[in-house]
């Protein structure tokens, strides 16, 4: 076993742990603005299953702040304009992106490790930039009750990195913010998700839908070659569930997407369906001195909306403009940290809070169901006005408080 006097040692201006969507667009940010930066991935890829794959107008717009959409936009994508409900077999139009005030009026669906390596390419164009896989952080170093580093281990051993500032991006079940004692505010979240995956037929209805019968939910985001399905279930059910049997499920799922057909048996086991805990939480305080916490490291977004990376690039942008102009000259003051939480803590409460009540107010009573279900009357009325569907794309579109590349 490696001890700490065994352990190589290297020295960044920035280090960020964790290479998802806060952590790489930040790195990318950063050295682009010339901060020497080092990420620090655990894994050895980033081809990982069930992850965000929305990307949305907001985030879209980053990409052409950049100069990258087009390039971007030329990688293997799927695309949707409107957002709708299917509800006791009606189907109801709630949002359509085509007059948001963006460059893109639309949802791309890209796979999170397409995104990724998207990223770390350009990224790596920058001298400043580095990335290191299958690096694990496994805590903090401190000193004088300032964060000053972190230890990791790698193939080669383990490995000290000294930053004038240390990033927690590494996801809602962050070392980094446990290592650091952070306080969690758990918000709580009724119903977790099943997540699996079904082939696509050209026949096939082509945008996002979303599926509601008494006591069910299903979500089917269109991946050109199959869908991506997302079953709600109310938390803690699952192995209620899987002793039904797979059959009854299956026969669940059709009963929401008929034109499934026989396909829904490429489910041939449990292995095939994935299990997403989900969790509405958020820090107290993002920061201590040496440290800032992003992304669902800072605050653990729900699937609704699929708005969780859009909320986390949303704070690497935020971070990077505040804060890089003076990291390039050496380390940052717990006051410039705290103007980090306090741009983006109001979109996050609000977003939160729009995220519980349908939770609440929608999801939860839909899914203790056991009689017929009907469209709460605030979707029938959006999907009744053209003119109010605007309302909800923006929310999901753009959100709260959309930030823009300095």
């Amino acid at each position: 076993m490696n001890t700490p006097h065994m352990s190589k040692i290297l020295r960044t201006r920035c280090c960020i742990v964790g290479g998802g969507p806060a952590g790489m667009m930040l790195g990318y940010l950063l050295a682009r603005q010339g901060v020497e930066v080092l990420v620090l991935e655990k894994h050895a890829d980033f081809l990982r299953d069930f992850r965000g794959d929305t990307i949305h107008p907001s985030t879209l717009e980053v990409m052409h702040e950049l100069g990258l959409l087009d390039e971007f936009l030329s990688r293997p994508h799927q695309e949707t304009r409107t957002v709708s409900l299917v509800v006791g077999g009606t189907t109801l139009k709630l949002g359509d992106f085509s007059h948001l005030p963006t460059h893109c009026k639309f949802i791309a669906f890209m796979p999170q490790w397409d995104f990724l390596d998207f990223l770390a390419d350009h990224a790596r164009e920058y001298p400043h930039f580095h990335l290191r896989m299958l690096a694990e952080v496994t805590d903090l170093i401190e000193e004088q009750g300032r964060v000053i580093g972190v230890r990791a281990a790698t193939p080669e051993g383990a490995l000290d990195v000294h930053a004038d500032l240390v990033v927690a991006a590494d996801g809602r079940r962050s070392i980094v913010r446990e290592k650091a004692g952070l306080e969690v505010m758990d918000i709580g979240a009724p119903m977790d998700v099943l997540w699996m995956r079904v082939s696509k037929l050209s026949g096939d209805p082509g945008q996002l839908l979303g599926r509601i019968e008494a006591g069910q939910m299903l979500v089917m985001i269109d991946r050109g070659q199959y869908w991506q399905c997302a079953y709600l279930i109310p938390k803690g059910s699952l192995e209620r569930l899987k002793q039904e049997g797979l059959a009854a499920f299956r026969s669940k799922l059709i009963g929401l997407a008929p034109f499934l057909g026989e396909r829904i048996e490429e489910l041939r086991s449990w292995d095939d369906i994935k299990l997403l805990t989900v969790a509405v939480d958020r820090l107290k305080h993002w920061f201590k001195p040496g440290l800032l916490c992003i992304g669902d490291a800072a605050h653990a977004m729900s699937p609704v909306g699929g708005v969780g990376i859009n909320l986390a690039i949303q704070d690497a942008v935020a971070t990077s403009n505040i804060l890089g102009p003076s990291l390039k000259d050496g380390p940052v003051g717990v006051e410039q940290l705290a103007l980090v939480q306090s741009r983006r803590e109001w979109p996050t409460r609000m977003t939160q809070g729009l995220q519980v009540l349908l939770q609440n107010r929608m999801i939860d009573p839909i899914l203790n169901s056991r009689g017929s279900v009907s469209a709460p009357w605030i979707i029938r009325w959006l999907a009744q006005w053209p003119l109010f569907r605007r309302l909800p794309a923006r929310l999901i579109g753009i959100g709260f408080r959309p930030e823009h590349v300095r």
